[in-house]
């Protein structure tokens, strides 16, 4: 019987362990795939608190150093299903059943791509899913954004303050953002709206030099960009728990600052809670919070 189980071990899941631990709390970190999550993808951090500049795999693997010598328990399998017992949760994995006093979800959210060739490649070296992350490697150069929604909009206005022009492309003939939103975007004089078209290439050779891009005749133009920030939305990985745990319509499970979910017992930490701002600094907060509570909550009971 553990005292937590965390359920990911991304910068959220990590960093909760470390205060279940500092707790003497006995403690299962499951992932499915390699621990750090979305953060590994980064080449460069730049806005963390102390670290000036690291790599997202540095930083993955200090955390998880941290984590593995004050005694968290990792174990790489896929969580396939929560079963509340009321008095103790099970969590049941493709290979085996563990038994504990209270969970935290910690499974993050993945970014929706473009699905085309070099984007993976590009990762890190002119294909990002985050402006306010990496919009100021970009300063006084040419960018990209993709989308059409608040999040895209959003992104192409504070990249207007950084970058030099910025294109903004998106598959209709109207943005589904917020008319305020787009009534700002519209008013900024170094923002070019591309209606009508897709993304279908990405060019360069090492690095990110130009993408082409069809529109609805079928025409494809080139466009030279430093950057281009892909917002197209999220996904987070809370399909296992639908019937449980109550979430919002997109599948990001319903939870205020204090982490707790509508299940007794059950915390939810990091990108896969409804929150509106998703960065690495508040998901290290939100493990430190929700192993707070479950903390709190396995001592009360």
């Amino acid at each position: 019987m553990y005292d937590i189980i965390i359920i990911g071990a991304g910068p959220a899941g990590m960093s909760a362990s470390i205060y279940a631990r500092r707790n003497n709390k006995k403690t299962l970190c499951l992932e499915a795939n390699s621990y750090g999550g979305q953060i590994i993808n980064t080449l460069d951090i730049e806005n963390y608190p102390v670290e000036e500049h690291i790599s997202g795999f540095d930083f993955a693997t200090k955390l998880y150093n941290q984590a593995k010598n004050l005694g968290t328990e990792f174990k790489f399998e896929r969580v396939e299903k929560i079963i509340d017992n009321k008095d103790y949760k099970e969590v049941i994995t493709s290979k085996n059943t563990y038994k504990t006093k209270s969970i935290i979800i910690a499974v993050g959210a993945k970014n929706k791509n473009l699905g085309i060739k070099k984007e993976n490649d590009f990762i890190g070296k002119g294909i990002s899913y985050c402006a306010t992350c990496d919009g100021a490697f970009y300063k006084g150069k040419e960018v990209g954004v993709v989308g059409s929604g608040n999040t895209a909009v959003e992104d192409a206005i504070y990249l207007s303050n950084i970058a030099n022009k910025v294109y903004i492309i998106i598959r209709k003939d109207k943005f589904s953002a917020d008319d305020k939103n787009i009534k700002e975007l519209l008013s900024k004089t170094n923002i070019e709206v591309v209606y009508n078209s897709n993304v279908v290439s990405l060019n360069g050779d090492t690095c990110l030099e130009s993408i082409d891009i069809k529109n609805n005749d079928g025409n494809i133009s080139r466009i030279e960009v430093s950057g281009l920030f892909i917002a197209i939305g999220r996904t987070p990985e809370t399909q296992m728990f639908k019937g449980l745990i109550d979430m919002d319509d997109y599948g990001y499970i319903i939870s205020d600052e204090t982490t707790h979910t509508n299940i007794d017992g059950i915390f939810v930490s990091g990108d896969a809670r409804t929150k509106s701002l998703r960065q690495l600094v508040t998901a290290t907060s939100d493990g430190a919070i929700g192993a707070s509570e479950a903390i709190n909550y396995v001592n009360k009971n």
